[in-house]
């Protein structure tokens, strides 16, 4: 079997992104690369394919991306529900407690949401990733009290740096309207348009 890794790269420049990015797709033979912009005027490369291939991709976009290079992230063997999570899935319904993980920047979610999730008996409810953020992340994990209490906290040790944290919150026996809301979708306009 193939160990699965994945690794993202925030540039602060959106030209020097896309030069890094081509140069990380010709350095090796990766399986996904996803790019794009998000803001505030930042761009965004997310590379998953084999744990030699990524390491080796990734350090061509780092090579490429000099001082423009934000923040960075490279999880080797990354949970599956971290992939599911960043394509958008979902673990909807009701849990004992909701475990919030915010972050200044993208890289940092990715990595609380893996060794949140590695660590703890959880499940991970949402990562939302930058688009709506202005480049922040957040990292939604549910289950037992203590459980949830643990994966936060390993989560926001995984950072590397003390003001890649915004906020970390646990909420116990979150009411029911509230669950409905963050199992659906986080996004205040998506649910106000559908809803209306």
């Amino acid at each position: 079997m193939i160990d699965p890794a994945l690794a993202l790269i925030d540039f602060s420049s959106i030209a020097v992104g896309i030069e890094a990015a081509d140069a990380m797709v010709k350095r090796a033979d990766i399986a996904v690369i996803r790019a794009g912009t998000v803001q505030p005027g930042r761009y965004l490369v997310l590379i998953g394919g084999t744990v030699a291939e990524v390491q080796e991709s990734l350090d061509a976009g780092r090579e490429a991306g000099g001082d423009t290079v934000l923040d960075l992230v490279f999880l080797p063997n990354v949970h599956s529900e971290v992939v599911d999570a960043i394509g958008g899935g979902r673990v909807p319904g009701t849990a004992d407690a909701l475990g919030v993980v915010e972050t200044t920047t993208v890289a940092s979610a990715i990595h609380a949401a893996d060794a949140g999730v590695k660590g703890a008996d959880v499940r991970l409810v949402e990562v939302r990733l930058a688009d709506g953020l202005g480049g922040k992340g957040i990292v939604l994990y549910s289950g037992l009290v203590a459980d949830v209490e643990a994966a936060v906290e390993i989560g926001v040790g995984a950072l590397e740096r003390p003001d890649l944290l915004v906020r970390q919150v646990v909420i116990s026996q979150l009411h029911a309207e509230m669950w409905e809301n963050v199992s659906d979708a986080s996004r205040f306009g998506a649910r106000v348009l559908r809803d209306l």
